[in-house]
Protein backbone atom coordinates (compact mmCIF):
# COMPACT_ATOMS: atom_id res chain seq x y z
CA UNK A 1 0.00 0.00 0.00
CA UNK A 2 1.28 3.70 -0.86
CA UNK A 3 2.75 5.44 2.25
CA UNK A 4 0.25 8.38 2.98
CA UNK A 5 1.99 11.35 4.02
CA UNK A 6 2.43 12.25 7.92
CA UNK A 7 0.60 16.02 7.18
CA UNK A 8 -2.78 13.57 5.59
CA UNK A 9 -3.53 12.44 9.38
CA UNK A 10 -5.38 14.87 11.52
CA UNK A 11 -7.50 13.92 14.73
CA UNK A 12 -7.57 12.17 17.82
CA UNK A 13 -9.80 8.35 17.73
CA UNK A 14 -10.43 6.14 20.99
CA UNK A 15 -11.08 3.05 19.96
CA UNK A 16 -13.78 2.00 22.29
CA UNK A 17 -14.81 -1.35 24.41
CA UNK A 18 -18.28 -2.50 24.92
CA UNK A 19 -18.26 -5.53 27.33
CA UNK A 20 -21.46 -7.76 28.35
CA UNK A 21 -23.48 -5.04 26.73
CA UNK A 22 -22.21 -2.39 28.56
CA UNK A 23 -19.50 0.57 27.55
CA UNK A 24 -16.87 0.01 29.65
CA UNK A 25 -15.33 3.09 31.96
CA UNK A 26 -12.25 2.87 30.36
CA UNK A 27 -13.64 4.15 26.89
CA UNK A 28 -15.03 7.52 28.68
CA UNK A 29 -11.81 8.15 30.67
CA UNK A 30 -10.11 7.87 26.81
CA UNK A 31 -12.87 9.99 25.47
CA UNK A 32 -12.02 12.52 28.11
CA UNK A 33 -8.66 12.81 27.48
CA UNK A 34 -8.86 12.14 24.00
CA UNK A 35 -11.29 15.83 24.06
CA UNK A 36 -8.06 17.50 25.76
CA UNK A 37 -5.65 16.72 23.67
CA UNK A 38 -7.48 17.20 20.08
CA UNK A 39 -8.44 20.53 21.75
CA UNK A 40 -4.37 21.19 22.12
CA UNK A 41 -4.09 19.94 18.22
CA UNK A 42 -7.50 21.93 16.73
CA UNK A 43 -8.61 18.70 15.70
CA UNK A 44 -11.83 16.51 16.21
CA UNK A 45 -12.25 13.73 18.16
CA UNK A 46 -13.56 10.22 17.24
CA UNK A 47 -14.58 7.50 19.14
CA UNK A 48 -14.63 3.93 16.96
CA UNK A 49 -17.26 1.81 18.79
CA UNK A 50 -17.18 -1.94 17.39
CA UNK A 51 -20.21 -4.21 18.72
CA UNK A 52 -23.91 -4.88 18.52
CA UNK A 53 -26.05 -2.48 18.96
CA UNK A 54 -24.15 0.10 20.25
CA UNK A 55 -25.71 3.22 19.12
CA UNK A 56 -27.29 3.46 22.39
CA UNK A 57 -24.10 4.94 23.85
CA UNK A 58 -23.29 7.87 21.25
CA UNK A 59 -25.23 10.21 23.36
CA UNK A 60 -23.02 9.56 26.45
CA UNK A 61 -19.80 9.53 24.47
CA UNK A 62 -20.77 12.86 22.65
CA UNK A 63 -21.76 14.29 25.97
CA UNK A 64 -17.74 13.32 27.56
CA UNK A 65 -16.67 15.07 24.08
CA UNK A 66 -16.88 13.02 20.97
CA UNK A 67 -17.54 14.81 17.72
CA UNK A 68 -17.67 12.02 15.66
CA UNK A 69 -19.04 8.24 16.96
CA UNK A 70 -17.79 5.53 14.03
CA UNK A 71 -20.11 2.29 14.46
CA UNK A 72 -18.78 -0.99 13.24
CA UNK A 73 -22.10 -3.02 13.86
CA UNK A 74 -22.12 -6.49 13.43
CA UNK A 75 -22.79 -10.21 15.04
CA UNK A 76 -18.79 -10.59 13.92
CA UNK A 77 -18.38 -8.08 16.73
CA UNK A 78 -20.26 -9.14 19.56
CA UNK A 79 -17.67 -10.24 21.19
CA UNK A 80 -14.11 -9.63 20.99
CA UNK A 81 -12.19 -11.36 18.14
CA UNK A 82 -8.82 -11.05 17.35
CA UNK A 83 -8.71 -11.16 13.46
CA UNK A 84 -12.41 -9.25 13.14
CA UNK A 85 -11.62 -6.07 15.39
CA UNK A 86 -8.21 -5.41 14.23
CA UNK A 87 -9.13 -5.45 10.36
CA UNK A 88 -11.52 -3.13 11.48
CA UNK A 89 -9.36 -0.94 13.65
CA UNK A 90 -6.95 -0.77 10.53
CA UNK A 91 -9.90 -0.06 7.89
CA UNK A 92 -10.47 2.59 10.13
CA UNK A 93 -7.89 4.49 10.48
CA UNK A 94 -6.72 4.48 6.66
CA UNK A 95 -10.39 5.83 5.91
CA UNK A 96 -10.37 8.52 8.84
CA UNK A 97 -6.55 9.03 8.88
CA UNK A 98 -6.24 9.81 13.20
CA UNK A 99 -3.45 11.17 13.87
CA UNK A 100 -3.30 9.60 17.38
CA UNK A 101 -5.37 6.32 18.05
CA UNK A 102 -5.72 5.62 21.63
CA UNK A 103 -6.38 2.15 23.26
CA UNK A 104 -7.40 1.20 26.78
CA UNK A 105 -5.31 -1.13 28.15
CA UNK A 106 -7.53 -4.35 28.97
CA UNK A 107 -7.22 -7.39 27.66
CA UNK A 108 -8.91 -6.16 24.83
CA UNK A 109 -6.13 -3.18 24.08
CA UNK A 110 -3.13 -5.17 24.86
CA UNK A 111 -4.48 -8.38 21.58
CA UNK A 112 -5.20 -5.40 19.69
CA UNK A 113 -3.11 -2.46 19.64
CA UNK A 114 0.23 -4.28 18.77
CA UNK A 115 -1.77 -5.91 16.07
CA UNK A 116 -2.84 -2.96 14.36
CA UNK A 117 0.57 -1.50 14.99
CA UNK A 118 1.69 -4.21 12.96
CA UNK A 119 -0.39 -4.09 10.02
CA UNK A 120 -0.14 0.00 9.80
CA UNK A 121 3.86 -0.09 10.27
CA UNK A 122 3.33 2.25 13.39
CA UNK A 123 4.42 2.31 17.30
CA UNK A 124 2.52 1.64 20.13
CA UNK A 125 3.43 2.67 23.63
CA UNK A 126 1.83 0.81 26.17
CA UNK A 127 0.60 1.48 29.66
CA UNK A 128 1.03 5.18 29.57
CA UNK A 129 0.40 7.17 32.80
CA UNK A 130 0.76 10.82 30.80
CA UNK A 131 -0.26 11.87 27.86
CA UNK A 132 -0.17 15.23 26.18
CA UNK A 133 0.53 17.40 23.03
CA UNK A 134 3.79 19.29 21.60
CA UNK A 135 2.12 22.20 20.56
CA UNK A 136 5.01 22.55 17.97
CA UNK A 137 5.66 20.29 16.49
CA UNK A 138 2.00 18.22 17.01
CA UNK A 139 3.68 15.45 18.38
CA UNK A 140 1.48 12.87 20.92
CA UNK A 141 3.74 12.80 24.38
CA UNK A 142 3.44 9.70 25.83
CA UNK A 143 4.93 9.22 29.11
CA UNK A 144 5.29 5.53 31.08
CA UNK A 145 7.38 3.87 33.59
CA UNK A 146 10.82 2.57 32.23
CA UNK A 147 13.41 0.24 33.94
CA UNK A 148 11.53 -1.14 36.71
CA UNK A 149 9.51 2.19 37.21
CA UNK A 150 12.22 3.58 38.62
CA UNK A 151 12.76 6.74 35.57
CA UNK A 152 9.34 7.96 33.64
CA UNK A 153 9.97 8.08 29.85
CA UNK A 154 8.59 10.33 27.63
CA UNK A 155 8.45 9.14 24.32
CA UNK A 156 6.97 10.41 20.53
CA UNK A 157 6.93 8.96 17.55
CA UNK A 158 8.29 11.62 14.88
CA UNK A 159 8.12 9.53 11.46
CA UNK A 160 4.97 7.65 11.71
CA UNK A 161 1.50 7.86 11.91
CA UNK A 162 -0.89 6.94 13.67
CA UNK A 163 0.83 7.56 17.16
CA UNK A 164 -0.87 5.04 19.31
CA UNK A 165 -1.03 4.39 23.09
CA UNK A 166 -2.96 2.40 25.51
CA UNK A 167 -3.60 3.27 28.89
CA UNK A 168 -5.28 1.72 31.74
CA UNK A 169 -8.29 1.73 33.36
CA UNK A 170 -8.20 4.44 35.94
CA UNK A 171 -5.24 6.31 35.21
CA UNK A 172 -7.02 8.99 33.33
CA UNK A 173 -9.45 11.10 35.42
CA UNK A 174 -13.83 11.39 33.64
CA UNK A 175 -13.96 14.63 32.57
CA UNK A 176 -16.74 16.88 32.91
CA UNK A 177 -19.80 15.49 31.65
CA UNK A 178 -21.80 18.41 29.15
CA UNK A 179 -25.54 17.15 28.91
CA UNK A 180 -27.10 17.63 26.07
CA UNK A 181 -23.78 18.02 23.79
CA UNK A 182 -24.44 15.87 20.21
CA UNK A 183 -22.25 14.69 17.29
CA UNK A 184 -22.23 12.58 14.25
CA UNK A 185 -23.02 9.18 14.28
CA UNK A 186 -21.52 7.18 11.03
CA UNK A 187 -21.43 3.63 9.92
CA UNK A 188 -18.28 1.92 9.32
CA UNK A 189 -19.36 -1.01 7.17
CA UNK A 190 -16.49 -3.77 7.27
CA UNK A 191 -16.63 -6.90 4.98
CA UNK A 192 -14.87 -9.71 6.81
CA UNK A 193 -13.59 -12.98 5.17
CA UNK A 194 -12.65 -16.59 6.20
CA UNK A 195 -9.45 -15.42 6.87
CA UNK A 196 -10.32 -12.36 9.07
CA UNK A 197 -12.07 -14.64 11.00
CA UNK A 198 -9.10 -17.63 12.03
CA UNK A 199 -10.63 -17.53 15.65
CA UNK A 200 -14.10 -18.74 16.47
CA UNK A 201 -15.88 -18.38 19.45
CA UNK A 202 -17.60 -21.35 20.61
CA UNK A 203 -18.46 -20.74 23.87
CA UNK A 204 -18.88 -17.31 27.07
CA UNK A 205 -17.72 -18.73 30.44
CA UNK A 206 -18.23 -15.73 32.44
CA UNK A 207 -15.65 -16.22 35.99
CA UNK A 208 -17.85 -16.38 39.45
CA UNK A 209 -18.25 -12.78 40.13
CA UNK A 210 -16.54 -11.75 42.90
CA UNK A 211 -18.12 -8.53 43.66
CA UNK A 212 -17.23 -5.02 42.20
CA UNK A 213 -13.86 -4.62 39.77
CA UNK A 214 -11.55 -2.86 41.20
CA UNK A 215 -11.10 -0.19 38.74
CA UNK A 216 -14.68 0.87 39.65
CA UNK A 217 -14.14 0.45 43.52
CA UNK A 218 -14.95 3.60 45.41
CA UNK A 219 -13.22 1.69 48.25
CA UNK A 220 -9.99 -0.42 48.57
CA UNK A 221 -8.47 -1.64 51.32
CA UNK A 222 -5.18 -3.50 50.34
CA UNK A 223 -2.63 -5.65 52.25
CA UNK A 224 0.85 -6.37 51.48
CA UNK A 225 3.76 -8.29 52.87
CA UNK A 226 2.84 -6.84 56.22
CA UNK A 227 -0.59 -9.14 56.95
CA UNK A 228 1.78 -11.63 57.80
CA UNK A 229 -0.56 -14.84 56.21
CA UNK A 230 -3.63 -15.84 54.40
CA UNK A 231 -5.57 -16.36 57.10
CA UNK A 232 -5.08 -12.44 58.37
CA UNK A 233 -6.72 -11.13 55.50
CA UNK A 234 -9.95 -11.68 57.11
CA UNK A 235 -9.42 -8.56 59.17
CA UNK A 236 -8.95 -6.72 56.00
CA UNK A 237 -12.08 -8.45 54.48
CA UNK A 238 -14.01 -7.61 57.86
CA UNK A 239 -13.01 -3.48 56.95
CA UNK A 240 -14.16 -3.79 53.83
CA UNK A 241 -17.45 -5.06 54.17
CA UNK A 242 -18.29 -2.10 56.56
CA UNK A 243 -17.07 0.04 54.31
CA UNK A 244 -18.86 -1.35 51.18
CA UNK A 245 -15.28 -1.53 49.72
CA UNK A 246 -13.23 -4.24 47.99
CA UNK A 247 -9.74 -6.12 49.03
CA UNK A 248 -6.78 -6.22 46.72
CA UNK A 249 -3.56 -6.11 47.43
CA UNK A 250 0.39 -5.70 46.34
CA UNK A 251 2.31 -8.44 44.01
CA UNK A 252 3.99 -10.01 47.20
CA UNK A 253 0.58 -11.29 48.78
CA UNK A 254 -0.18 -12.26 45.15
CA UNK A 255 3.03 -14.13 44.55
CA UNK A 256 2.49 -15.74 48.41
CA UNK A 257 -0.65 -16.87 46.96
CA UNK A 258 -2.93 -14.82 49.60
CA UNK A 259 -4.96 -12.97 46.69
CA UNK A 260 -5.70 -13.89 43.28
CA UNK A 261 -3.63 -12.28 40.31
CA UNK A 262 -6.97 -10.15 39.05
CA UNK A 263 -6.95 -8.55 42.52
CA UNK A 264 -3.38 -7.21 42.51
CA UNK A 265 -2.75 -3.03 42.43
CA UNK A 266 0.45 -2.10 40.83
CA UNK A 267 2.58 -1.44 38.03
CA UNK A 268 2.20 -5.14 36.74
CA UNK A 269 -1.04 -5.39 38.12
CA UNK A 270 -4.41 -3.20 38.19
CA UNK A 271 -4.16 0.82 38.45
CA UNK A 272 -7.26 1.83 40.58
CA UNK A 273 -8.31 5.53 41.90
CA UNK A 274 -10.65 4.89 44.27
CA UNK A 275 -12.35 7.34 47.05
CA UNK A 276 -10.42 5.76 49.67
CA UNK A 277 -7.37 3.68 49.49
CA UNK A 278 -6.26 1.86 53.01
CA UNK A 279 -2.57 0.33 52.24
CA UNK A 280 -2.24 -2.72 55.22
CA UNK A 281 1.40 -3.77 55.89
CA UNK A 282 2.19 -2.30 52.01
CA UNK A 283 6.27 -0.70 52.11
CA UNK A 284 5.12 1.38 49.72
CA UNK A 285 7.58 0.89 46.58
CA UNK A 286 7.58 2.68 43.23
CA UNK A 287 5.90 0.00 41.27
CA UNK A 288 2.72 -0.35 44.07
CA UNK A 289 2.96 3.59 44.04
CA UNK A 290 2.38 3.60 40.26
CA UNK A 291 -0.54 1.82 40.42
CA UNK A 292 -2.75 3.84 43.51
CA UNK A 293 -0.92 7.17 43.96
CA UNK A 294 -4.22 8.70 42.54
CA UNK A 295 -6.23 7.60 45.05
CA UNK A 296 -8.65 10.80 46.63
CA UNK A 297 -7.38 9.49 50.08
CA UNK A 298 -4.56 7.38 51.00
CA UNK A 299 -4.78 5.70 54.99
CA UNK A 300 -1.48 3.87 55.56
CA UNK A 301 -0.86 1.81 58.22
CA UNK A 302 2.37 0.07 58.75
CA UNK A 303 4.78 -1.15 61.84
CA UNK A 304 7.64 0.79 60.01
CA UNK A 305 7.64 5.00 60.61
CA UNK A 306 10.13 5.25 57.27
CA UNK A 307 7.88 3.16 55.05
CA UNK A 308 7.72 4.88 51.47
CA UNK A 309 4.12 4.54 51.54
CA UNK A 310 3.79 7.54 54.58
CA UNK A 311 5.15 9.96 52.12
CA UNK A 312 2.49 9.26 49.66
CA UNK A 313 -0.15 8.89 52.09
CA UNK A 314 -3.03 11.35 53.36
CA UNK A 315 -2.95 10.12 56.86
CA UNK A 316 -1.07 7.29 58.73
CA UNK A 317 -1.45 4.92 61.49
CA UNK A 318 2.38 3.33 62.93
CA UNK A 319 1.11 0.18 64.51
CA UNK A 320 0.29 -3.96 64.04
CA UNK A 321 -2.57 -3.95 61.48
CA UNK A 322 -3.70 -7.00 63.49
CA UNK A 323 -4.71 -4.77 66.13
CA UNK A 324 -5.56 -1.83 64.37
CA UNK A 325 -8.08 -3.37 61.82
CA UNK A 326 -10.34 -4.79 64.23
CA UNK A 327 -10.16 -1.46 66.50
CA UNK A 328 -10.98 0.02 63.05
CA UNK A 329 -13.53 -2.19 62.27
CA UNK A 330 -15.19 -1.98 65.24
CA UNK A 331 -15.55 1.99 65.62
CA UNK A 332 -17.37 1.72 62.14
CA UNK A 333 -19.08 -0.91 63.09
CA UNK A 334 -20.68 1.27 65.70
CA UNK A 335 -20.92 4.63 64.23
CA UNK A 336 -23.28 2.74 61.87
CA UNK A 337 -25.22 1.43 64.07
CA UNK A 338 -25.69 5.01 65.73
Amino acid sequence: MEEIPIEKYHGVMVVGEVRDGRLQKVTLELTSKGRELADDLGDELMVLLPGVDVERFSDELFEYGADRVILVEGEEFKYYNTGAYTKAVVEAVRRYLPSVVLYGATLFGRDLAPRVAQRLKTGITADCTGLSIDKEKGYLLQTRPAFGGNIMATIFTPNHRPQMASVRPGVMPLGEKVTGRRGVVERLKIELTEKDLFQKILAVVKEVDEGVPLEEADVIVSGGRGVGRKENFKLLEDLARELGGVVAGSRVAVEKGWIPQERQVGQTGKTVSPKLYIACGISGSIQHRAGMENSKVIIAINTDPDAPIFSIAHYGIVGDLREVLPALTERIRRLKEE
